[in-house]
């Protein structure tokens, strides 16, 4: 991940916050957006991650999650060709 994170910091400089913790990214945020297929994002901490964020919205471009399953721990999600999902919050 430390290549991809250097690209596209030599892209987007200073435009965007970067974080090369797992779960930095979340602190705060207001949605997650999903575009890759990448391991390491198969099986996340879904307990972890509605702690973290400010809004638990995701946007997942892979459908890796299964929607009760997101809905299940507060999540709202969009998937797509899949059915949105509120969660409980």
């Amino acid at each position: 991940m430390t290549r991809a994170l250097a690209n596209v910091r030599g892209l987007y400089g200073d435009r965007m916050v970067f974080s090369d913790r797992p779960y930095g990214a979340l602190e705060g945020a207001d949605g997650l957006v999903i575009v890759t297929e990448w391991q390491e994002f198969r099986r996340p901490d879904f307990e972890l991650m509605r702690r973290l964020m400010a809004q638990p919205v995701v946007f997942d471009g892979r459908n890796l999650y299964e929607p009760k399953t997101l809905a299940a721990h507060g999540f709202t999600y969009y998937a797509i060709g899949r059915e949105t999902l509120p969660g409980d919050s």
